[in-house]
């Protein structure tokens, strides 16, 4: 029976091209400096983001942990948003390794965070406070239905940001998501960021990795934090060999997830006991919720993962699919087949 994953973009499996890149890949001691395929990547990646500097680390958790030790001191504090990935997902690092305090206030449903509530968040001269450092953005946001945030308002919080002393970091996970969403290039979604971290294992396909890009100097230090972390790596370049075909050759294709994911979307709206808002779905992300009372959530998710297709649960009612590549539109159809015929049973 054929398994369709749509758990998340992270379980792609590398291309026939990135193995045969793994392969021959060029190897030395990167912590060394001398992983040639490494700095390959890293060169590839600081000027396809518009900075001076990158270096790769294991994941986008330690790219983004690195990222606030790198800017933020001990009882200092980052502004984020109560929906943000760095705040749910990543074991709350920051305060764990950094004892860094994180201050989130609401993300609106498009990802964004108000103006005003980021002004009101910054702390005044007290001893009784954490001083604010950092902003952090999210772009493609994962828990606001994989929403695209524009060049424009990105330019609008590093604008805020710089009147008030403080630095932007952008998660930027699913960054090419947005760019190709937007259409635009995507050094417009970065060059407001003092320091940003992308994926190269979800939608890009990769086996394993992220980058971290900013000015020479922060890539100094954040060399020295991810050390810290324990993510030094040796012979590196058989994952880099992957990151480079994966920015070489899977960010146009991007557009196929995009138009997959809305297919799905539309699918979903027109299923009894099924809701969505096909019209909030832009990149490949898609949440939509069980209505019906006749059955639940797990029941639901178990019926069909023994059809062979795999939907993540993210609440009592609420679930989670993601497009990427190796699903086909023939897949999406599987499925949208698949979840009618177990609410028309259920």
């Amino acid at each position: 029976m054929k398994t369709i994953d749509l758990r998340s973009d992270t379980v792609t499996l590398p291309t026939p091209t990135m193995r045969e890149a793994i392969y021959r890949a060029e190897l030395g001691d990167d912590v060394f400096g001398e992983d040639p395929t490494t700095k390959r990547l890293e060169k590839i990646a600081a000027e396809r983001m518009g900075k001076e500097a990158a270096v790769m680390v294991a994941s986008g958790t330690m790219g983004n942990l690195v990222c606030v030790l790198t800017h933020c001191r001990r009882a200092e504090e980052v502004i984020l948003g109560n929906r943000s990935h760095t705040f749910l997902y990543e074991a709350g690092g920051m305060s764990a390794l950094g004892g860094i305090h994180p201050h989130t206030i609401v993300n609106q449903p498009d990802g964004t965070m108000r103006l005003e509530d980021i002004e009101a968040a910054i702390r005044g001269h007290n001893v009784h406070f954490p001083r604010t450092r950092l902003i952090c953005l999210e772009n493609t946001h994962n828990r606001c239905n994989g929403s695209a945030l524009t060049p424009e308002y990105m330019e609008t919080v590093a604008a805020l940001a710089k009147d008030r002393g403080l630095m932007v970091h952008l998660d930027g996970a699913r960054i090419f998501n947005a760019a190709v969403a937007l259409q635009v290039d995507v050094k417009e979604l970065t060059r407001h960021a003092d320091s940003l971290s992308f994926c190269l294992s979800k939608g890009l396909s990769a086996p394993v990795g992220s980058v971290v890009c900013g000015t020479k100097e922060f890539i100094a230090e954040a060399r020295r934090n991810r050390k810290v972390l324990g993510g030094g790596m040796r012979q590196s370049g058989i994952i880099a060999a992957a990151g480079i075909t994966a920015l070489e050759q899977m960010v146009d294709r991007l557009t196929e997830d995009h138009t997959n994911a809305q297919r799905l979307a539309e699918g979903i709206a027109r299923i009894t006991g099924l809701s969505i808002e096909p019209e909030k779905v832009q990149t490949n992300i898609i949440y939509f919720n069980l209505v019906s009372q006749r059955l639940t959530v797990e029941k639901l998710v178990t019926q069909l993962n023994n059809k062979g297709i795999k939907i993540l649960q993210v609440g009592p009612t609420r679930l989670r699919a993601v497009t990427h590549y190796g699903i086909s539109a023939e897949d999406i159809d599987l499925t949208l087949t698949a979840l009618g015929q177990t609410m028309e049973k259920s």
